[in-house]
């Protein structure tokens, strides 16, 4: 039976965990595990085998590290060669039928540009190596596990899709707070996977199953497709010298029960689970009846972080990104001014916007480049979901496939050539698309004519595999100065695609061209509009007209709990009155620390630049830099900012840095450094995200810092910190399997350096693990490793 096929009809079971039983078969402290593909084929096919006795269905090669960053191209080959040889060879000693071996990707252990320097089409071809190898040997499925961010997966999913027909299955690794490292939650990992057309979904490692039924609901609360659950049998303890795990077989396949009844239908192990975890999990599950994911019929976008549902209530979408009428963007766009770009992205967030539309489209530019350049560094400073606009394809495709999310397309339209070209890429990419009501035949004067051509985009995008619920229709709003009555055909399309079950969006202020005092008709035709059912508007987020309308709306029609929204709203526009009043503007110092926080790197130079005529170096550092800093730390400390505003803001500071260094060192004056630090990723650890994020917070707290990079042995560690007279070493690792070269590390730096500290981090490491190795701090985040080495002045 066809994979595809099996996990719609029954329950259907992954294996566990290989790095901690290889570990348990002798695998030493920085060997790699996939080299035993090639090294030790017995063991692994052996491993393979007991899996397939305990009634897994799909097997899991040996390759979860295997990529070019890692190995040579033949050594990469020679190992998946190995890997896909040893699983069907278990299947076939066992006489086993409808078993499936799937090629297993890890992370590339790099963080994707701009918060790394892996570049986007790098990440997709690092992948596509991989991939190329996987099918050359025959393999059934590609399974893409462990990823902590939202944008590399996006990298491998396409890498598969665009090299390969195999079914594609996904799960990421979700910390204690349901987020990935990056951001994302569940139901933006559902958004963006669905879109790009995976076959299924779900979550692994990092967590044992009982605390990862938070996840495991949220994303069977919006999936519609399969969905995949394979915990780690719990935290990591150190026994005898050995790592084990914290839950037993018996605990480990209750709470998989749980989890089968919340609706997960592909069930498996990871870190320190075994064959028997496997066999008790699907003993007890025989006795549940299994249950099929539903189709959820939700229209979502999302950001890299959160979604935007469109029904809940009406979605405020930014218009100020666009050329059109705004001569000061125009300007912007020609001489790529992209720091006034973002700021009015900012500017748009803090006044209220859920979607920023974001359009390049001057003819004396290159469109598709500005428009990929703004996507990018948008996503850098803001959170919210963009809504890409543009009538060029070329840039269309090259903004979304870049995009950190589910974007909001705009737009098609009912003639044939514009659905040709934009359905493919909405199908590809994922997305929400706006469908203009018009044709080849131009805009219908009546409601019926207009209904019409949505049923004509329904049905053809429908032939495309995209969902009614993936279309958002826009009935046109025609000017009322040339046409009295249109207004009139607008408000009835919106009461009819209601009637339709579908969703619709108006580009508000059209109605109002060539008349005077425009705000007056553009909010009350927002709110007409409204009231007819209206889902979503494209509008200026800075009108306090159409802002009045918006609160006091969903305040009137109960979607606003308590008025809450409306009494903060009401409050801030006193503010606002106030401030006008004053007409006070930011100072330098707090115009400094605004640029750190939100990210914009010109503006930290140019207002570091302005205190530079009248304070001294160091005391701009003290007053505004190491403030901003604490601040977006605290923060992220508290969930309220995420990884990449963290990351953005540090470069942010790092320019107003730059800045500081080059007047400190014309004036011969100089600020020390703090002590030594010397940063490490274990041996046999390729990941150095953590690693290289921590490096990042340090130096702009002014440390010393030295990077020694990864796969780095005990003794270069302890030597150069011996060297260095270093007083703090951080040492990073991702995988179970490299743990013990940290524990190592450890004792080697107690035996010979007498007053330096060991800190160490990464997802398998907990308090009680790091206790047991020795260490002398676990830190949990980044900003954690920057408290405690300030702490040790």
């Amino acid at each position: 039976m066809n994979i595809l096929e099996k996990i719609k009809k029954e329950r259907v079971y992954f294996d566990g965990g290989y790095g901690t039983n290889l570990q348990k078969a002798g695998l030493g402290a920085g060997e790699l595990p996939e080299l035993w593909n090639i090294e030790k084929p017995e063991i692994i096919t052996r491993l393979h085998r007991d899996y397939l006795d305990a009634g897994c269905d799909i097997l899991k090669t040996n390759t979860f590290g295997a990529n070019i960053l890692k190995f040579s191209e033949n050594e990469l080959e020679s190992i998946i060669k190995s890997a896909v040889a040893n699983a069907k060879k278990a299947i076939l000693d066992g006489g086993y039928k409808d078993k499936y071996v799937a090629l297993d990707m890890g992370p590339t252990g790099k963080l994707l540009k701009p918060l790394g320097d892996l570049e986007f089409e790098d990440a997709v071809e690092i992948f596509a190596k991989t991939v190329k190898i996987g099918i050359k040997y025959g393999v059934d499925l590609v399974l893409i596990e462990t990823m902590n961010d939202s944008l590399e997966t996006k990298a491998a999913v396409l890498a598969v899709k665009e090299n390969s027909s195999l079914p594609v299955f996904v799960t990421n690794a979700y910390d204690e707070n349901q987020k990935l490292m990056t951001g994302a939650s569940p139901s933006v990992m559902v958004a963006l996977l669905e879109g790009l057309g995976v076959d299924a979904l779900g979550v692994n490692c990092s967590l044992g199953p009982d605390k990862m039924l938070p996840v495991v609901k949220e994303i069977t609360e919006n999936a519609s497709i399969p969905v995949i659950v394979n915990p780690n049998a719990g935290l990591p303890v150190i026994k005898n010298g050995k790592t084990e795990f914290d839950i037993d077989a018996d605990k480990f396949a209750k709470s998989m029960e749980q989890i089968a009844k919340l609706g997960a239908g592909i069930l498996g192990g990871c870190c320190g689970t075994t064959p028997e975890y496997i066999e008790k999990t699907k003993s007890l599950l025989d006795k549940v009846e299994f249950s099929s994911i539903e189709r959820k019929n939700k229209t979502v976008v999302s950001s890299y972080n959160h979604t935007v549902e469109f029904g809940e209530k009406p979605v405020l979408i930014g218009e100020r990104i666009n050329p059109t009428g705004k001569k000061l963007l125009k300007e912007a766009l020609r001489e790529k001014n992209y720091e006034y770009i973002l700021k009015e992205g900012i500017g748009q967030e803090d006044a209220g916007a859920d979607i920023l539309d974001v359009n390049a489209g001057l003819p004396e530019i290159d469109e598709k480049e500005v428009l990929e350049d703004l996507v990018k560094l948008l996503q850098s400073v803001t959170d919210l979901p963009l809504q890409i606009d543009t009538s060029n394809a070329n840039a269309m495709e090259a903004a979304l496939r870049k995009y950190n999310g589910k974007a909001l397309i705009n737009s098609v339209n009912g003639k044939k050539e514009s659905m040709a070209e934009i359905f493919p890429l909405a199908k590809k990419y994922g997305g929400v698309v706006i469908c203009l009501t018009l044709d080849e035949d131009g805009i219908p004067e009546t409601v019926d004519g207009r209904i019409k051509i949505a049923e004509k985009i329904i049905k053809t995008a429908e032939e495309y595999g995209i969902s009614k619920k993936d279309l958002i229709f826009d009935p046109l709003a025609m000017t009322i100065s040339s046409d009295s009555a249109s207004a009139a055909v607008t408000l009835g399309c919106i009461k009819e695609f209601n009637k339709m079950g579908v969703k619709t969006s108006l580009g508000v202020s059209n109605v109002s061209f060539g008349l005077p005092k425009r705000n007056i008709i553009n909010s009350t035709f927002f709110a007409m509009a409204l009231t007819s059912g209206l889902n979503a508007a494209i509008m200026n987020p800075y009108s306090d007209e159409m802002m009045d309308v918006y609160y006091s709306f969903c305040a009137l029609s109960n979607m606003d709990k308590r008025c809450e929204n409306y009494i903060g709203y009401a409050s801030k526009e006193e503010d606002k009155v106030e401030t006008k009043v004053q007409n006070t503007e930011l100072s330098a110092e707090d115009g400094l620390i605004r640029a750190v926080l939100k990210g914009l790197k010109e503006e930290s130079e140019n207002y570091t630049k302005k205190l530079l005529e009248k304070e001294e170096p160091l005391s701009i550092i003290d007053k505004c830099i190491i403030p901003a800093l604490d601040e977006i730390g605290s923060k992220f400390e508290k969930k309220e900012a995420f990884l990449p505003q963290l990351l953005m803001s540090a470069e942010s500071a790092k320019s107003a840095f730059d800045v500081i260094k080059s007047a400190m060192s014309k004036s011969g004056k100089g600020r020390d450094k703090q002590y030594k630090i010397v940063l490490a990723t274990v041996k046999g650890d390729i990941h150095d995200i953590g690693k290289n994020i921590v490096k990042v917070l340090l130096e702009n707290y002014d440390f010393d810092v030295i990077d020694m990079g990864k796969d780095v042995d005990p003794k270069n560690i302890v030597d150069t910190a011996k060297q260095e007279n270093a007083k703090l070493i951080g040492l990073s690792a991702l995988m179970t399997t490299t743990v013990p070269a940290m524990e190592e590390t450890i004792s080697l730096a107690k035996k010979e350096l007498k007053n330096c500290k060991v800190v160490v981090g990464g997802a398998v490491l907990t308090q009680g693990y790091a206790d047991m190795i020795g260490a002398d701090k676990y830190a949990k985040d980044a900003m954690e490793t920057v408290r405690y080495a300030e702490n040790l002045i």
